[in-house]
């Protein structure tokens, strides 16, 4: 084991060794193995946006295998997935790399300002899978965000109590945020906090615009000049919002972008904010094999320091 990912597993100390065995396997895949820095290839925009959005732009995307085959040969760190395409390949590729299960949900056929997620899959269902850690969605912000915080908190329980990991997606969406708000950094900051506090191991989260939401935290933000003009800036501050960056903080590709550039830009910011790596699924998966896996080879390179 490195030092590196030694020195990240001491900050979970509390935790049973089943849930540090399993964080290390997914510090510990990959290209990125043992560098502490992470690299996921998440596939569930099937459930939140439809298949013709998803995987048309791609069209071996609707097979579920597409997506094993892809994280495992651009060297990933895991694959998560909900549970329909998780168990429609689990067996074929069982060991091949680490498996997150998504347990919650939430499907576009009716939008809603303040949205709630159901539950689709269950800790044994990640066991029976293979899985090295479980996901869940929050939205702080929305109307139904203590419904979800209590359910979990339950689940979280029943994962480390079974030696799982608990990866949190932290997305504030509600009606009382604006549309700018959901990216502010001090509502980025906030969600981050909100996960570490409900007792997520692996925190992911959008990155932050400089736009800021609340009036009192803005003015907590200039009367203590805390840096957030650049992206790297603001980046570091999401991470030393969650426990002094004392969890590991992963950070959204976002929707589909035209310009390899603007991506690779954005995970050098990651890089040198502090940030822990990326998750990264349709501005991958919804391009030729050989296109994804240059752009999640460079983005891996990035990171490693390999390259610039």
């Amino acid at each position: 084991m490195t030092k590196r990912v030694h020195e990240i597993l001491g900050w979970y100390a509390g935790e049973n060794p089943g849930v540090l065995t399993n964080l290390s396997r997914l510090l510990n895949h990959g290209t990125l193995a043992g560098t502490g820095k992470c690299l996921i290839l998440p596939v569930d925009q099937g459930f939140e946006h439809g298949p013709a959005r998803s995987f048309a732009p791609n069209p071996p995307g609707y097979n579920p295998l597409f997506h094993f085959q892809l994280a495992i040969d651009a060297g990933c760190n895991a694959y998560a997935a909900p549970l329909g395409f998780l168990a429609a390949g689990a067996a074929e590729y069982a060991g091949e790399i680490p498996l997150i299960l998504k347990l919650n949900n939430h499907d576009s056929l009716y939008e809603d300002k303040d949205p709630v997620t159901a539950v689709t899959g269950s800790v044994r269902d990640a066991l029976e899978l293979g899985c090295s850690a479980i996901g869940y969605t929050i939205y702080p912000g929305s109307a139904h965000c203590k419904e979800m915080y209590e359910q979990l908190r339950e689940i979280a329980r029943d994962a480390r109590e079974h030696g799982l990991a608990v990866v949190v997606w932290s997305y504030p969406r509600g009606s009382q945020l604006s549309k700018d708000g959901e990216t502010a950094i001090d509502v980025v900051a906030y969600a981050a906090q909100l996960a570490a506090q409900l007792g997520a191991h692996v925190i992911k989260v959008k990155l932050p615009t400089d736009f800021m939401e609340q009036a009192a935290a803005k003015k907590i933000y200039e009367s203590k000049r805390i840096p957030i003009k650049t992206l790297s800036e603001r980046v570091h501050h999401v991470v030393q919002s969650a426990f002094d960056g004392r969890r590991i903080v992963i950070f959204s590709g976002g929707a589909a972008k035209e310009d390899d550039k603007a991506i690779f830009d954005e995970v050098r910011a990651i890089r040198d904010g502090g940030g822990f790596g990326s998750i990264i699924g349709r501005n991958s998966f919804q391009r030729k094999k050989e296109d994804a896996l240059q752009l999640l080879r460079t983005i891996t390179g990035i990171y490693a320091g390999t390259l610039p």
